[in-house]
């Protein structure tokens, strides 16, 4: 979600007044409201489904809240010390519940732009005391009275989001009437409803709406080149995502996060997306409706005009090759072909006119979607699963289900539902009945087979083929089924898949199972020596991985704890070497992702305190007599560096008395012991004790002696 200003039109530069998402604080800035910009960007987040995790009913927990304003627990001051120190307090009291000013260290009056808590005291020149409410200073004990907000009328239904095909318009309402204010509760319901419009289908020949939207993009370039740009519906994106194809590069990328509203959230699918989210819609192509197809695709019917077509198809031939599987009349739905087991054989569909759609003259389609005879194909064969066919339908042809044989048929299964035909007046006399069909191939070379007679239902006056339920079902014989080929099949290898690869990289071994083995039933072998066998023994052992291993991070150990005590850190070199720990690479070549860390913290208990550290005491002040003697004293952290966090009443002197022994030594007779004349002040000298000082003894020399 973007600031005001970037990106879009909110923000202080517009007329726009800072809101709850400004780039910048500053004295306008309103804490307690959003943008346009931020409550449009909400709104759609909300709308487009994202925010139903906001609809689960909240754990049931009493929280107690404060009963009074912060503002009257804390005061202006205190406020102030949270931002500004311990000596700072309140200045410029006249805005306070706009902007709070505080004394800084060097005693300015500075702001950080932000209002007063609530419930500060404030002064105005009509109000004497009050307190701040939502940037405004009311009467204190005071604030507006909560109003709840109500719905506004319904907006007339906007535009239609497409011309044909089934679009959407939608109608607004707002909570402003009235708006909520001084706290009151927001609206609760449906702010903006849709409706379906323009639901006739599109005339034939008509552009898909998903395809025009992508084509859109043909004229912009995408990282410097133009594409043609086809629709995208594959695994892994989001149904109402405009993913686009680069047609004829192997690339799709997302257009835009949301298509328009009315697309089609997928191929097989009324259901069409509103705001980015897929909404149902009826068989009857109108938005939340509970209209449904019935079994023969028919909006709102009963099932009465079809009927379910079901079989089981297990023949085979010998030498491979096409075998037709069953017949799709025209107008058929809910069509499903598919393998019982995976095998080395391909599902194949043709028109009458023997025109192949899939998997035709012996060349295999990749698995997709295929547009056949009107309807939308999906041709799946995932590996190591089930191939299969699918189509919803109604089929515009008669369609024939063939399978390519390459191994024996283990079976297909089948079902759709075709129309009923209502048969006119003139086939009234027309006689169906039940015939066996020639007995089919052997379903097996060798080791037993199967060979079937089906009933089918003909018409008796042209020997036509007719569908099944033309004839009375209660009258259909069974299928015929005999034995053929019974004897064992010759001795073949059976080879396993190789198994797992013992190392990854740097050369490892695979193996796999291989035996000689002779099939004497349709489930029955038997195993053989390997002499049995005729032609060359597979091999069993092979190796594999032989690529060299990407370089790998290699730690080594962690150092000591630094520092001594406190909060500190670890450190280890982290290398990136060989797989065999030979080589040492350039951490270039190793993901940086996947590194170990390097620094990780620890700590060896706490830090002892800071103490009061004392140096040496000095010389005595006085030669001779009472006089002071000084010593730095200093508090010093555990690792030596000054520190404020000493105790002051455990503070060591800096200074104490001190006592000089005086010299005893007679004045030299040469030289005469007096006060000198012009000095007046020698009897205080003696009277203060200055006489221990050289200057003074030597001026009052005879009122110091003996002193």
């Amino acid at each position: 979600m973007n600031h005001d200003g970037i990106g879009n039109s909110c923000g202080t530069k517009g007329h726009e007044a800072a809101k709850l998402m400004a780039a910048h604080i500053t004295a306008n800035t309103n804490p307690f409201s959003w943008s346009a910009c931020s409550r449009d960007y909400i709104t759609s987040f909300l709308d487009s489904g994202r925010g139903t995790c906001l609809d689960n009913e909240p754990p049931k927990r009493d929280f107690l809240y404060p009963a009074v304003a912060p503002g009257q627990v804390y005061d202006a001051d205190e406020q102030c010390r949270f931002q500004y120190g311990a000596t700072s307090r309140q200045c410029k009291y006249g805005e306070v519940c706009r902007e709070l000013w505080c004394l800084s260290k060097s005693n300015r009056c500075v702001t950080n732009s932000i209002p007063a808590a609530e419930g500060t005291l404030c002064q105005t020149g009509n109000i004497e005391k009050g307190w701040c409410y939502q940037g405004d200073c009311v009467p204190f004990g005071t604030w507006p009275q909560s109003v709840d907000g109500g719905w506004g009328p319904w907006s007339l239904w906007g535009e239609c989001s497409r011309t044909c095909g089934g679009g959407v318009s939608s109608s607004l309402r707002h909570c402003d009437s009235p708006a909520p204010s001084g706290g009151g509760k927001y609206c609760l319901g449906e702010r903006k409803r849709y409706r379906s419009c323009n639901t006739d289908p599109c005339p034939l020949g008509s552009r898909d709406f998903r395809e025009k939207q992508c084509a859109d993009f043909d004229n912009m370039p995408f990282r410097g080149k133009y594409y043609n740009w086809k629709p995208y519906t594959g695994g892994g994106v989001k149904p109402c995502a405009l993913n686009c194809l680069a047609e004829g590069y192997n690339f799709y990328t997302e257009r835009a996060p949301a298509v328009i509203d009315g697309t089609q959230c997928n191929a097989d699918s009324l259901d069409i997306c509103i705001n980015g989210e897929c909404k149902h819609v009826g068989c009857d192509n109108i938005l939340g409706s509970d209209a449904r197809e019935d079994r023969c695709r028919v909006c709102g019917g009963d099932g009465s005009t079809c009927d379910a077509i079901e079989g089981f198809f297990n023949d085979s031939l010998p030498r491979g090759g096409y075998m037709e599987v069953v017949q799709i009349p025209r107008g058929s739905v809910h069509i499903e072909v598919r393998e019982v087991a995976v095998s080395k054989n391909y599902i194949a569909l043709k028109s009458e006119g023997d025109d192949y759609y899939i998997n035709g003259a012996w060349t295999i389609d990749w698995p997709r979607k295929f547009d056949v005879a009107g309807t939308a194909f999906h041709y799946k064969r995932p590996t190591d699963d089930l191939e299969s066919l699918e189509a919803l339908g109604p089929t515009s042809e008669n369609l024939i289900v063939m399978v390519l044989l390459q191994e024996q048929n283990l079976g297909i299964r089948y079902k759709f539902n075709v129309p009923i035909t209502r048969t006119g007046s003139g086939d009234n006399e027309v006689v169906f009945m039940w015939n066996h069909q020639p007995w089919s191939e052997c379903s097996a070379t060798c080791a037993g087979g199967v060979q079937r007679q089906e009933a089918i239902c003909k018409r008796l006056d042209d020997n036509s083929i007719v569908q099944n339920n033309y004839c009375d079902p209660d009258s259909k014989p069974p299928e015929n089924q005999r034995a053929c080929n019974t004897e064992p099949c010759p001795p073949e290898w059976f080879i396993g898949d190789w198994l797992e690869c013992s190392k990854t990289c740097d050369g490892g071994m695979r193996t796999r199972a291989v035996l000689c083995i002779r099939k004497i039933g349709p489930s029955e072998e038997e195993t053989l020596d390997y002499s049995g066998c005729l032609t060359h023994r597979p091999i069993e052992k092979e190796s594999c991985n032989n690529q060299s291993c990407p370089p790998q991070w290699v730690a080594l150990d962690w150092s000591e704890c630094t520092p001594k005590c406190g909060p500190g850190f670890k450190h280890r070199i982290v290398l990136c070497k060989s797989s065999d720990l030979s080589k040492t690479f350039p951490a270039a070549q190793c993901p940086e992702e996947g590194k170990p860390p390097v620094r990780i913290r620890c700590s060896l208990g706490r830090c002892p305190p800071p103490r009061w550290v004392t140096g040496d005491w000095g010389q005595c002040s006085a030669q001779c007599g009472l006089g002071q003697q000084m010593r730095t004293v200093q508090c010093l952290s555990y690792t030596g560096q000054a520190s404020s966090d000493c105790p002051e009443t455990a503070r060591p002197p800096s200074m104490q008395q001190c006592e000089s022994k005086c010299d005893s030594t007679p004045i030299s007779s040469t030289e005469e012991c007096k006060d000198v004349n012009k000095v007046a002040y020698c009897p205080l000298v003696l009277k203060f004790k200055f006489c221990s000082r050289a200057y003074f003894r030597q001026m009052c020399c005879k009122t110091c002696q003996g002193h």
